[in-house]
C-alpha cells in the first residue's frame, strides 16, 4: 500500500515520502501529513522478538512506501550504530514505580538523535530519488537539542550544508557549548537575540519566503528543515514507543494487548505526536499525559480549548520546552477538524495574526484521550531531589516535569496501569539545574566541576559528547537579531 503526503493547508494535492523529506514545509505553509496511518504488519508479540534497527524497519517502511528495502535498511544501519552507547538504542529504566525510557543514548545525548541520526541518510537519498542536484541547505530554530543533534547528523554529509538559529540567552551552558564548538565544513551557528519562537516564526518565514526562494536556487541551493516539522523527524520517532510496548512485552512486564499510559515533556508537541502516530497503528496506549514547565501553553490548550500565546515567555531549568508555538499540534489539528484543510488553515491564520484560536466542543471531544498538566519550577527542583534521595536515579529537568504531571495525574485520577515515561535527555546536558535541585552547596562550582560531582553522586560514566566539550574550541560566535536572520543566511551561503 502506497502512502502519500498532503498539506494540512493544502487542497488535497500529494507528494510521495521522499518529496515531502526534502521539501520539509508545504509550500502553502502547511505541515505534511500521511493520507492515512498504515497498520502495524507484524503482531505486538512478533515485533517483541525484533532489534531496534529490524523493528525501525518495519514501522518506516510502513510510511516510507517509495524507499526500497535496500536504501530504508541502509539508512537504518548507518543511524542506529556505535554512535549509541547501548546495542539496546532505546531501554527502558525501572524506578520510581514508572518506567523511563531513555532516548538519550545517542551522540548528543538527547532525544533529537533518535531521529536526528537518520534524517541526512533519509534527505541525501530522497534527493537522488527526485534528480534533486541542488545543495540542501537545513535551516533550522532550537529551543537547546535540535540544533547540536542535527548538526552532529549533518555535519560533513556531502551535498547539504546546516545553519542552525538558538536563542542566545535561551539554552543550558552545555548546550550551547555542544553547539558553538560544532565541528564540519558544512556546520554554522547563530545566537540570536531573542527567544526560541522569535527563531522558528523567522525560519518558517524564510521557507515561505519566494524571493529569497528564487536566489537560493539561482545560487544552486535548496531549503529543507531538520525541525520535527519535517515528517522525517517524525516518523523516526514513532519508532521508539512501539519498541518500548515490545520491550514490555518481551520482558513479562505486561501482556499482549495490555494497555499502556505514554508520558512525554513537550514544547513543539512532536514528541507525544509521535506517540499517537503510534497509537493509530496500533499500539495499545490508553492516554497521552502531556507534561509542560511554566510555558503551559499546550496544558492551557487542552484544558480549556483555547490555544493562546498571548502570554510572558519563561525562561525555564527545561529550555527545550519553553516554546509558546507549538508547531506540531497543527496536524493533530488537522486529524480532530475531520481533515479539513481550509477549517486548519483558518485556525492556524488566527494563532498568526491574533495569537490565538479557539476549537470546537466536537473537535475538543476527539482529544479525550490526551491528559495536559505543567510543573513550576520549584516542583521539577523538588522531583529531582526526591527522586535521586528514594532510588539513586538521576533525572534531567525535562523528565523530571513529565514525572511530576504523571504525579499529579495519578493523585486525580487513581490510575493504575503502567506508565512509560519518555527521558527526554541526559542529566549530564543540565547539570547546574539537577545540581541545585540537590541544594546550594553546589552553586559557586563550574559546569563542569558539577559534571565531575554528578558522575561521583550516581557512579554513571561521564558521557563522550561531555568530555568532548570540556576543551573543544569555540568556532561559532555569531550572534543576530530575529530581524537579521535572512542576511545572515545569504552571507553564510556567498549570495
Amino acid at each position: 500500500m502506497e502512502i502519500l503526503y498532503k498539506s494540512t493547508r493544502g487542497n488535497g494535492e500529494t507528494v510521495t515520502a521522499s518529496q515531502a523529506i526534502l521539501q520539509g514545509l508545504s509550500p502553502d505553509g502547511g505541515l505534511f501529513v500521511p493520507t492515512e496511518i498504515p497498520q502495524l504488519k507484524k503482531s505486538l508479540k512478533e515485533l517483541s522478538l525484533l532489534s531496534y534497527q529490524e523493528l525501525a524497519y518495519q514501522v518506516m517502511s510502513s510510511f516510507l512506501t517509495d524507499f526500497t528495502e535496500e536504501e530504508l535498511k541502509e539508512c537504518i544501519g548507518k543511524a542506529y550504530d556505535s554512535k549509541f552507547d547501548t546495542e539496546e538504542i532505546a531501554p527502558l529504566t525501572e524506578k520510581d514505580g514508572v518506567y523511563f525510557l531513555e532516548l538519550f543514548h545517542g551522540a548528543t545525548i538527547a532525544f533529537k538523535d533518535m531521529a536526528l541520526s537518520i534524517l541526512p541518510h533519509l534527505m541525501t537519498v530522497s534527493a537522488r530519488k527526485n534528480h534533486e542536484h541542488r545543495e540542501i541547505v537545513i535551516l533550522t530554530a532550537t529551543s537547546g537539542d535540535t540544533g547540536k543533534a542535527a548538526m552532529a547528523g549533518f555535519a560533513d554529509v556531502p551535498g547539504t550544508r546546516i545553519i542552525v538559529f538558538y536563542p542566545k540567552n535561551g539554552v543550558s551552558p552545555i548546550q550551547e557549548k555542544q553547539m558553538v564548538t560544532q565541528k564540519g565544513s558544512n556546520t554554522y551557528v547563530v545566537g540570536i537575540t531573542g527567544n526560541f519562537d522569535d527563531a522558528q516564526t523567522a525560519v518558517k518565514r524564510m521557507f515561505h519566503d519566494q524571493k529569497l526562494g528564487a536566489e537560493l536556487a539561482e545560487a544552486g541551493f535548496l531549503f529543507s528543515s531538520a525541525n520535527s516539522i519535517n515528517i522525517g523527524r517524525l516518523v523516526p520517532q514513532i519508532v521508539y514507543y512501539v519498541y518500548a510496548y515490545a520491550s514490555l512485552l518481551r520482558k513479562g512486564n505486561i501482556q499482549e494487548g495490555e494497555k499502556i499510559q505514554v508520558v512525554v515533556p513537550t514544547g513543539n508537541f512532536g514528541n507525544i505526536l509521535a506517540a499517537y502516530y503510534a497509537k493509530q497503528m496500533g499500539l495499545p496506549i490508553e492516554r497521552f499525559i502531556c507534561a509542560s514547565n511554566d510555558n503551559k501553553v499546550l496544558y492551557d490548550f487542552f484544558s480549556t480549548g483555547v490555544y493562546d500565546r498571548n502570554r510572558e515567555f519563561i525562561l525555564t531549568s527545561s529550555p527545550s520546552m519553553d516554546i509558546l508555538i507549538s508547531s506540531n499540534l497543527e496536524r493533530l489539528i488537522y486529524r480532530i477538524a475531520g481533515e479539513d484543510s481550509s477549517r486548519c488553515k483558518e485556525l492556524m491564520e488566527a494563532l498568526s495574526s491574533q495569537g490565538r484560536y479557539e476549537i470546537t466542543p466536537d473537535m475538543k471531544e476527539q482529544l479525550k484521550d490526551f491528559y495536559g498538566n505543567y510543573a513550576s519550577e520549584a516542583e521539577t527542583a523538588e522531583t529531582i531531589a526526591r527522586v535521586f534521595k528514594e532510588t539513586g536515579y538521576m533525572l534531567d529537568p525535562h523528565t523530571a516535569v513529565a514525572a511530576t504531571v504523571y504525579g499529579k495525574f495519578k493523585a486525580q485520577t487513581g490510575d493504575s496501569l503502567l506508565a512509560v515515561i519518555a527521558s527526554t535527555a541526559s542529566p549530564y546536558k543540565f547539570t547546574r539545574s539537577v545540581m541545585s535541585a540537590l541544594g546550594d552547596q553546589y552553586n559557586d562550582m563550574t559546569d563542569f566541576e558539577l559534571v565531575d560531582k554528578l558522575n561521583q553522586l550516581t557512579g554513571t560514566a561521564v558521557p563522550k559528547a561531555i568530555e568532548e566539550i570540556r576543551t573543544a574550541s569555540v568556532l561559532h560566535d555569531r550572534v543576530v537579531s530575529a530581524e537579521e536572520m535572512p542576511a545572515a543566511v545569504k552571507e553564510i551561503l556567498g549570495i
